[in-house]
């Protein structure tokens, strides 16, 4: 059993994403079951007035939490609201507004801070918009790409992770005309070394399955359709395969999912955004979590954004930030296995040394 099992104290900081959005409402209605204390302690990032606001005007009057002013308060197996702000803001739901996007900084700027001092374990945030939240200290597309920066981290994997699919995909948020040009062999193979490291050390397999996606329609039916699979994809496929990856394809996005297809493999890597959400999100919406592989430490976020659509009407549904909060400990323990695992041999190579 791992230390932090032993304790049960894992710290699970979470940011509150656009006030505007549905954000503090899926945390406040996770950590209404107290069971959830029983396997981690919650720190919220945000402020005592703007979480008994949402709390009375969402009628979620049964949330209960302690105040603290900073992570070295936090109170275990209790719910924390960490104070990042003492000054009252406005609730405008569903509404991108500058005040809205200066605290959702605010808050990931404390959470981000905390977690590389190791005050807390894990960050689960909370959807943003990634355009009121742009200023001098954010000028990201996301959050994959501030943490990127943050820790240092420029080989990331934006990972979508369910319990019946994992999709991650080459090129992140760009523009689908600029897909093409921002392929290459060396950044396909790289994605997918990323891909099987963590499917190792995060997820727990030994020889994971990954299957690679085509970029053209009919994975550009032998160069009929584009060249980039003859050229760039099947060359990495091969490279990595050879290598000793268990590496397959370049594969027709569509009939793979229709058929089924993904299901023989640990995990699928796409070329696009849009060609490995689509169907993650179609097949495992409201449990999807999306997790940045890569980092040296543990993120993940429900796979939803801020439903402007429907903040402020309490019918926004938990699920995925729950099943983000549950996936960012397991990939912590299994972090801390793996490492534990690995390290023996080298212990033991140390210990006959010295002998």
């Amino acid at each position: 059993m791992s230390h932090l099992e032993q304790e049960g104290r894992i710290k699970v900081g979470i940011t509150c994403g656009d006030v505007n959005g549905i954000g503090l409402e899926v945390v406040m209605k996770t950590f209404l079951d107290n069971r959830m204390h029983q396997v981690c302690t919650p720190v919220i990032y945000a402020s005592n007035k703007l979480v008994s606001l949402q709390r009375k005007l969402l009628n979620l009057t049964d949330f209960q939490y302690q105040t603290v002013k900073n992570s070295n308060e936090v109170i275990l197996r209790k719910t924390n609201v960490l104070n990042c702000w003492e000054e009252e803001i406005p609730v405008e739901w569903g509404k991108p507004t500058e005040i809205s996007g200066m605290h959702a900084f605010k808050s990931l700027e404390a959470a981000t801070e905390d977690l590389r001092d190791k005050k807390i374990d894990v960050l689960v945030t909370a959807p943003i918009n990634k355009h009121t939240i742009q200023n001098p200290d954010f000028n990201f597309q996301g959050h994959t790409e501030y943490l990127s920066a943050k820790f240092d981290s420029p080989d990331y994997l934006m990972f979508l992770v369910s319990e019946t699919l994992r999709v991650a995909v080459v090129s992140g948020h760009i523009p689908v005309k600029d897909v093409a040009a921002h392929l290459s062999i060396e950044k396909i193979v790289k994605k997918l070394q990323l891909m099987n490291k963590s499917l190792k050390r995060d997820f727990g397999f030994r020889k994971p399955r990954i299957a690679v996606l085509g970029l053209n329609p009919h994975a550009g039916d032998s160069g009929l359709i584009g060249v980039e699979e003859r050229d760039i994809i099947q060359p990495a496929v091969k490279q990595a395969f050879d290598s000793g990856l268990f590496v397959y394809g370049p594969y027709s996005a569509d009939g793979f999912f229709g058929s089924g297809s993904f299901r023989k493999f640990d995990a699928v890597l796409a070329m696009y955004h849009d060609q490995g959400l689509v169907p993650f999100k179609t097949i495992s919406f409201s449990t999807g979590v999306n997790f940045t592989a890569g980092l040296p430490v543990v993120r993940t976020s429900p796979d939803h954004g801020t439903a402007y659509d429907i903040a402020g009407k309490g019918t926004a549904n938990e699920d995925s930030l729950r099943d983000a909060i549950y996936t960012a400990i397991d990939i912590l323990k299994k972090r801390e296995e793996y490492d534990e695992v690995t390290a023996k041999p080298l212990a033991f190579s140390k210990q006959t040394r010295d002998q």
